[in-house]
């Protein structure tokens, strides 16, 4: 059993964003539902949390009202494998309301923050070559999607 897992507090989507979330990624399920009971806070019988899996990750989506909203302090991070992969949920967290924004940061359409990595950047900017790290660091920071080819070009010099 996985000891900590994310909570993430939604004004009144947390079911909706649960199924996005879970439609984008293998291995994700939605896991559980809990509504409200007679004593609140929320409406009694509508959805108070979702419990999901997100490629085997436990997180827990509650509907707990307008008083707190994400902010880019806090977000999720996704190892990519392929430029396919990046493309895919680069166009998929975006889709319905999502904002680009640099260097592989986004906002899905609930305002949660995520960094749509490719493997290959951290691999990159940890060279001990610190001269290639500091050109993809460069290439990357004047991305908004990541691009692996330039990237790599920019690691060739």
């Amino acid at each position: 059993m996985q000891k900590i897992s994310t909570f993430l507090w939604y004004d009144d989507q947390a079911e909706e964003a649960a199924a996005f979330y879970t439609s984008l990624f293998p291995n994700s399920r939605i896991t559980g539902t809990t509504h409200y009971g007679e004593v609140g806070p929320g409406e009694a019988g509508s959805v108070m949390t979702v419990e999901f899996e997100l490629d085997g990750r436990r997180f827990t989506a509650l509907n707990g009202g307008p008083e707190f909203t994400f902010t880019e302090a806090v977000s999720l991070q996704v190892d990519c494998e392929d430029q396919q992969e990046v493309d895919r949920l680069w166009a998929g967290l975006t889709a319905g309301g999502g904002e680009e924004g640099p260097c592989g940061w986004l906002k899905d359409r609930f305002g949660l923050s995520w960094q749509v990595t490719p493997h290959v950047l951290l691999e990159l900017i940890a060279d001990p070559d610190r001269a290639k790290a500091d050109r993809v660091m460069a290439a990357m920071l004047r991305m908004g999607k990541l691009e692996i080819q330039p990237l790599l070009d920019a690691a060739r010099g």
